[in-house]
């Protein structure tokens, strides 16, 4: 069960201009929470609905979370400094499932961090493949560097690695082989894009869905997708039911 902690912050670095990365001490909520799993920050008074944020890092008692300013909410965490504190409810929602054998992450955008968290708990090599509008949003190259055996960047505009989407080297590393299972987060089209490939190279896929989310405990629906799951198609929760998906059970076209 989710708990509430009341969480110092360490630091809260700007990345690049849209991206932020806070880190917190919280020794209990480190020790229970696995990849794939999210929180809900209260940013502050006057703020009524917690902001869901993936787990990016968990080393020690210490974790990390990025996030983008995309409202007021996030603006005002972005304010938070050193020694203030946090109220954050979690570990929310259902992780990753890392089996033994080599993974392929698939990244795009702010959907890149929690994939972080994976790779560093995967039980094999991982390959990073991570996509970005343009050279100024590229953030994490170097984390994933440290713990992936390859690592490969793309961006929409090619101002920075290999010019188009994931799909392009993630295509050519299915041929390759040899990966047991794709773990995938970022934007719907994508995730579709990434499904389609595991699908024709016969390699399975996890997906972690980002939907907007109000009370991230499975209460409110607001965050209800449709799956298809013993040949019924159903409405599930992401923030209960997911995150993380099998990318086969996801009625792409809802």
């Amino acid at each position: 069960m989710p708990e509430v902690y009341i969480c110092e912050i360490i630091n809260n670095e700007k990345l690049n201009d849209f991206t932020f990365a806070v880190t917190v001490v919280c020794g209990e909520l480190a020790s229970t929470a696995r990849a794939g799993q999210f929180v809900g920050i209260n940013c502050g008074e006057g703020l009524l609905l917690r902001r869901p944020i993936s787990i990016c890092d968990i080393c020690g008692d210490m974790l990390k979370f990025v996030y983008e300013i995309k409202g007021e909410g996030t603006r005002k965490l972005s304010e938070y400094v050193t020694g203030q504190k946090l109220d954050i409810l979690g570990p929310l929602g259902n992780g990753f499932c890392l089996p033994e054998g080599d993974i392929l992450a698939v990244g795009g955008g702010i959907g890149v961090p929690p994939l972080l968290f994976a790779a560093q708990s995967a039980k094999s090599g991982v390959t990073a493949v991570l996509g970005f509008r343009d050279s100024g949003r590229v953030i994490m190259k170097n984390e994933f560097e440290t713990v992936c055996n390859e690592v490969y960047i793309t961006t929409d505009d090619g101002s920075f690695g290999i010019h188009g989407a994931v799909t392009k080297p993630l295509e050519g590393l299915l041929k390759r082989g040899g990966y047991g299972v794709v773990l995938s987060c970022g934007p719907r089209a994508m995730l579709n894009g990434v499904a389609k490939l595991c699908e024709q190279y016969g390699v399975q896929c996890q997906i972690s869905l980002e939907e907007r989310m109000g009370c991230g405990i499975g209460a409110c629906l607001v965050c209800a997708c449709a799956t298809a799951r013993g040949g019924e198609v159903q409405m599930s929760r992401v923030c209960k039911d997911g995150p993380v998906f099998d990318a086969r059970e996801v009625v792409w076209n809802s």
